[in-house]
């Protein structure tokens, strides 16, 4: 399983109605078919920079799921935002490949 990571890193000034906006944006990246779920975590450092840092993890299907998204719907999704947000966010993206998952068993 294959992790797509949009970290992203807000200007105080519009975080809460980016924070809206996502809320709203990621069950329509959801609804492409070519994930299975998303988690929506705060990146909990100061960064130098200032703002606020979120992470999305996207938890995708297969490889194939993951590049057809990119073929097929990832350059909207980013226009959208930038339309909307143009340079009050800073957004980097990263692959991570599951290899294993642990749980704590109380049994």
């Amino acid at each position: 399983m294959i992790i797509y990571n949009v970290t992203t890193n807000i200007d105080e000034s519009i975080h809460d109605k980016w924070l809206t906006w996502i809320k709203e944006h990621i069950p329509k990246v959801l609804a492409t078919g070519k994930f299975e779920k998303a988690t929506l975590t705060k990146v909990l450092v100061d960064e130098d920079m200032g703002g606020l840092t979120y992470s999305i993890q996207y938890q995708s299907y297969s490889r194939e799921a993951l590049d057809a998204f990119y073929k097929e719907d990832a350059e909207a999704f980013r226009s959208e935002a930038l339309k909307l947000f143009a340079d009050k966010m800073l957004a980097f993206r990263t692959e991570l490949q599951i290899i294993d998952e642990y749980t704590v068993n109380f049994t």
